[in-house]
């Protein structure tokens, strides 16, 4: 496996390969002075990281805990990816190849190189432009297919190309850490899974399981361990996807469950086309002002219309006439009769200014209906989000999909996410975040929760800091660039606001599994967190898997491990010519079927959507690869 980027991802699956899947890897990043600048906390592990991968390169094969050389890492440092470095590090017989750096055309113009080089290699892109990286993806399968020679040949071609984004994978994670009670959601194309953390039950209540249980919770708020729920949390720490019996034995343990929701497409809020709404137009006083002309203009027709005894019409033109200054003098009409015109001239004098003003207002609505909106006065119950980059702009969109309100806060006016938020008409705060009122502006002492996904880590935690000073019970997420200090964070602020939700996420931990699946050959098509570790959701071809292929999908379940979700019965895949399992009204439009009966035989034409842990995915990849080289 080759892995070629220059920030903590890079690092992150390099580790991902070695420790989960036993892989031989090769790091390639670029000179130290050139490497992409780190945030200052955790810059310095960074380093001592790249000096410690130097270390393992050097003992190459050490024995791991299950008896087998653990894999090694070798450290290449390349200025560019050029054809003479990818044939150096032996990309022409390699299995796979990772593009992570944080450029898109870096990426894309190394997988071209490398596709060139190796029509059989996997690759890996990690790019932000996910339209761009559709067509990508396509183009490079087509390069492999016709370098392959197509038919029978491109069909059995090992050679898949994957385009994943950083900022998408942890998007969900982020933007459901800080809603109460909202789910943990996986979306892809045709699937949308969400997940839910609920509360134990009291006694004599049984849980509701939903579609299934993913994860019982850890046993205690305190870990007794010290690892915060991550894999050395013991048997208080979280378990993944327990089975039945473990499931009935919890007591007193909160569980997160698999919940099927339909998706209609993004929720657009009122407003949000090119034309704002008549009534925000103009503002609260002038439609009072207007209220009341036209208020005067009918007191005046009637009373005309009683003085004069005319009908009702002709009352009412003939004050708009004299209201508007048209009409002749009352010269020789009784006392009442041009005491009204003098009423109506004086009534048309007030309503110059208020038309003058209301055209204002309007031509300045439509001005600045494509400009930054600033927060709402009596604005509550919304998410602040610190950084519009690639990571907020991506959680923005999300919240807003899930119709949660959100103000955004940016220092930089040239921002990539200004865009996202002028056109989703979400309130902007232009400033430092650091800088006193700024916060104040954003209403963070009526917010609900804080989301600081800036790039430096110091600014986040200081916005947080100063956050919990003005609502202790605050709920914060924070997004760290080093997942030692996230923990260590984490610990801290858990301790000194017991009261108070606190999560703190590095998003080369959250992304960096996806992205090791996708070189492993799996259609990893999100992951969740389940407080500090990671449930994969995947997509995988049952055929030449022993663990699946011709077993019940009862039998296919290995607890702690991966547990079968849904069938894809979309063409390829599905066995034509078959009757399907029972269920099938509930199919969706993705053609996937869920609640399997647990008597379905899995045949080698099926693919399955399953929920793994690391290990598990990794376990039922190792299996396969062994039984084709024993093969």
């Amino acid at each position: 496996m080759i892995v070629c980027g220059d920030d903590g991802l890079a690092h992150r699956l390099a580790a991902e390969l070695r420790g989960v899947y036993a892989e031989q890897v090769t790091l390639v990043v670029p000179p130290s002075g050139r490497r992409v600048r780190q945030p200052v906390v955790g810059r310095a592990r960074a380093v001592s990281a790249a000096l410690l991968d130097r270390v393992v390169n050097a003992a190459a094969n050490r024995t791991g805990a299950s008896g087998e050389p653990a894999a090694s890492e070798q450290v290449v440092e390349a200025p560019e990816i050029t054809e003479t470095v990818l044939t150096e590090v032996g990309a022409d017989r390699a299995a796979a190849l990772a593009l992570v750096f944080d450029d898109d055309e870096t990426n894309i113009r190394a997988a071209l190189t490398a596709r060139r080089l190796n029509p059989r290699i996997r690759l890996v892109l990690r790019l932000y432009n996910r339209r761009l990286g559709q067509h990508i993806e396509e183009l490079l399968d087509q390069t492999a297919a016709v370098a392959a020679g197509g038919g029978d040949q491109g069909a059995g071609l090992d050679a898949s190309t994957t385009v994943l984004s950083d900022a998408d994978t942890a998007a969900p994670a982020l933007a459901a850490t800080a809603l109460v009670g909202t789910s943990k959601v996986v979306q892809t194309e045709g699937l949308v899974l969400r997940a839910v953390e609920r509360q134990p039950p009291r006694p004599g209540e049984v849980a509701d399981p939903g579609l299934c249980t993913l994860a019982l919770l850890s046993a205690t708020s305190n870990d007794p361990a010290g690892a915060d729920g991550s894999e050395g949390s013991g048997e208080h720490g979280p378990h993944l996807l327990p089975d039945e019996a473990a499931v009935a034995a919890a007591t007193g343990r909160g569980t997160v469950v698999l919940e099927q929701v339909s998706y209609s497409g993004p929720s657009l809020p009122a407003g949000r086309g090119g034309v704002p709404p008549f009534a925000s137009l103009f503002s609260r006083r002038l439609r009072w002002s207007l209220a009341g002309l036209v208020g005067c203009v009918l007191a005046l027709a009637v009373a005309l219309m009683i003085v004069t005894d005319e009908h009702p019409l002709y009352a009412t033109y003939v004050t708009l006439l004299d209201l508007f200054g048209i009409n002749d003098p009352a010269f020789h009409e009784s006392t009442a009769r041009q005491v009204l015109q003098l009423l109506s001239g004086l009534v048309g004098l007030l309503l110059l200014p208020v038309l003058l003003a209301a055209v204002l207002e309007a031509l300045g609505t439509f001005r600045s209906a494509s400009a930054l909106r600033k927060p709402p006065r009596g604005l509550g119950g919304h998410v602040v989000l610190l950084g519009l980059g690639k990571i907020g702009t991506r959680v923005l969109t999300r919240l807003r999909e899930l119709n949660i309100p959100v103000v955004c806060v940016e220092s930089d006016p040239d921002a990539r996410g200004l865009a996202t938020a002028r056109r989703l008409r979400v309130p902007v705060v232009l400033g430092d975040v650091t800088q006193e009122g700024v916060l104040e502006a954003a209403k963070i002492h009526r917010a609900h929760a804080l989301l600081a996904l800036t790039s430096a880590d110091t600014t986040n935690l200081e916005a947080s800091l100063y956050a919990r000073s003005v609502r202790p019970d605050l709920r914060v997420v924070l997004r760290l660039y080093d997942d030692d200090f996230a923990t260590a964070v984490y610990r801290t602020l858990r301790a000194a606001h017991p009261f108070a939700l606190t999560r703190s996420r590095s998003v080369s931990h959250l992304a960096a599994p996806a992205f090791a699946g996708a070189m492993m050959g799996r259609q990893i098509l999100g992951a969740i967190p389940v407080e500090r570790r990671v449930l994969l959701f995947a997509e995988v071809e049952v055929a030449g898997h022993p663990q699946l292929e011709g077993r019940t999908a009862g039998e296919a379940f290995r607890a702690g491990a991966w547990r079968v979700l849904a069938l894809n019965t979309s063409p390829p895949g599905g066995r034509r010519g078959e009757a399907g399992p029972p269920g099938e009204e509930r199919m969706r439009a993705s053609g996937l079927v869920w609640d399997l009966p647990p008597a379905y035989v899995l045949g080698p034409g099926d693919r399955v959507v399953l929920a793994a842990t690391r290990r598990g995915l990794a376990e039922l990849l190792g299996r396969r690869r062994r039984e084709r080289s024993g093969a």
